[in-house]
Protein backbone atom coordinates (compact mmCIF):
# COMPACT_ATOMS: atom_id res chain seq x y z
CA UNK A 1 0.00 0.00 0.00
CA UNK A 2 2.92 2.41 0.86
CA UNK A 3 4.02 1.62 -2.49
CA UNK A 4 0.98 2.71 -4.22
CA UNK A 5 0.84 5.87 -2.36
CA UNK A 6 4.55 7.16 -3.36
CA UNK A 7 3.43 6.37 -7.26
CA UNK A 8 3.49 10.13 -8.55
CA UNK A 9 0.74 8.84 -10.70
CA UNK A 10 -1.60 8.28 -7.19
CA UNK A 11 -0.41 11.72 -6.03
CA UNK A 12 -1.28 13.52 -8.74
CA UNK A 13 -4.83 11.77 -8.94
CA UNK A 14 -5.97 12.82 -5.42
CA UNK A 15 -4.19 16.52 -5.90
CA UNK A 16 -7.82 18.40 -5.00
CA UNK A 17 -5.88 21.08 -7.50
CA UNK A 18 -5.44 18.46 -10.45
CA UNK A 19 -9.29 17.20 -10.36
CA UNK A 20 -10.39 20.37 -10.55
CA UNK A 21 -8.23 21.41 -12.96
CA UNK A 22 -9.27 18.18 -14.93
CA UNK A 23 -13.18 19.22 -14.52
CA UNK A 24 -12.68 22.33 -15.54
CA UNK A 25 -11.41 21.42 -18.78
CA UNK A 26 -14.13 18.74 -19.54
CA UNK A 27 -16.26 21.55 -18.66
CA UNK A 28 -15.39 23.75 -21.16
CA UNK A 29 -14.67 21.44 -24.07
CA UNK A 30 -17.81 19.58 -23.83
CA UNK A 31 -20.53 20.54 -21.20
CA UNK A 32 -20.72 24.89 -21.14
CA UNK A 33 -22.92 26.52 -23.41
CA UNK A 34 -20.05 27.86 -25.10
CA UNK A 35 -18.26 25.12 -25.35
CA UNK A 36 -14.97 24.00 -28.19
CA UNK A 37 -17.58 21.53 -30.04
CA UNK A 38 -20.15 24.84 -30.58
CA UNK A 39 -17.45 26.75 -31.42
CA UNK A 40 -16.18 24.71 -33.78
CA UNK A 41 -19.81 24.03 -35.36
CA UNK A 42 -20.57 27.81 -35.26
CA UNK A 43 -17.01 28.54 -36.93
CA UNK A 44 -17.61 25.79 -39.97
CA UNK A 45 -21.23 27.65 -40.26
CA UNK A 46 -19.92 31.06 -40.56
CA UNK A 47 -17.24 30.14 -43.55
CA UNK A 48 -20.57 28.48 -45.50
CA UNK A 49 -22.01 31.24 -45.27
CA UNK A 50 -19.15 33.58 -45.76
CA UNK A 51 -19.03 31.12 -48.86
CA UNK A 52 -22.34 32.06 -49.63
CA UNK A 53 -22.50 35.60 -49.35
CA UNK A 54 -19.88 35.95 -51.60
CA UNK A 55 -21.40 33.85 -54.64
CA UNK A 56 -24.73 36.01 -53.93
CA UNK A 57 -22.80 39.55 -54.13
CA UNK A 58 -21.31 37.97 -57.24
CA UNK A 59 -24.85 37.42 -58.53
CA UNK A 60 -25.63 40.47 -57.48
CA UNK A 61 -23.26 42.17 -59.56
CA UNK A 62 -24.12 40.22 -62.99
CA UNK A 63 -27.99 41.30 -62.07
CA UNK A 64 -26.86 44.65 -61.64
CA UNK A 65 -25.27 44.93 -65.02
CA UNK A 66 -27.87 43.01 -67.11
CA UNK A 67 -30.08 45.72 -64.91
CA UNK A 68 -28.22 48.56 -66.70
CA UNK A 69 -28.25 46.97 -69.94
CA UNK A 70 -31.78 46.38 -69.88
CA UNK A 71 -32.30 50.16 -69.50
CA UNK A 72 -32.21 50.36 -73.27
CA UNK A 73 -34.90 48.96 -75.36
CA UNK A 74 -33.22 47.42 -78.01
CA UNK A 75 -31.15 45.62 -75.58
CA UNK A 76 -34.47 44.76 -73.76
CA UNK A 77 -35.67 43.55 -76.55
CA UNK A 78 -32.62 41.31 -77.48
CA UNK A 79 -32.73 40.16 -74.31
CA UNK A 80 -36.57 39.06 -74.26
CA UNK A 81 -35.70 37.97 -77.93
CA UNK A 82 -32.67 34.98 -76.89
CA UNK A 83 -33.97 34.55 -73.18
CA UNK A 84 -37.67 34.12 -73.91
CA UNK A 85 -37.96 33.38 -77.29
CA UNK A 86 -40.42 36.01 -77.59
CA UNK A 87 -40.83 37.47 -81.76
CA UNK A 88 -42.53 40.47 -83.34
CA UNK A 89 -45.96 39.92 -85.23
CA UNK A 90 -45.92 38.84 -88.48
CA UNK A 91 -42.29 36.82 -87.59
CA UNK A 92 -41.27 33.35 -87.46
CA UNK A 93 -38.74 32.09 -84.64
CA UNK A 94 -36.55 29.24 -85.84
CA UNK A 95 -34.64 27.16 -82.60
CA UNK A 96 -31.31 25.61 -84.11
CA UNK A 97 -29.68 22.80 -81.93
CA UNK A 98 -26.84 21.05 -82.35
CA UNK A 99 -26.62 17.17 -81.14
CA UNK A 100 -24.23 18.05 -78.82
CA UNK A 101 -25.82 20.28 -77.24
CA UNK A 102 -29.44 18.00 -76.31
CA UNK A 103 -29.11 16.10 -72.91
Amino acid sequence: MKKLFKNPWFKLATNLYALIGVFFVVWMVFLDSNSLLIYFSLERKLSELERQKSTLEESIAIDRKTLLQLSDSIEMERYARERYLMKRKNEDVYLIEYADTIN
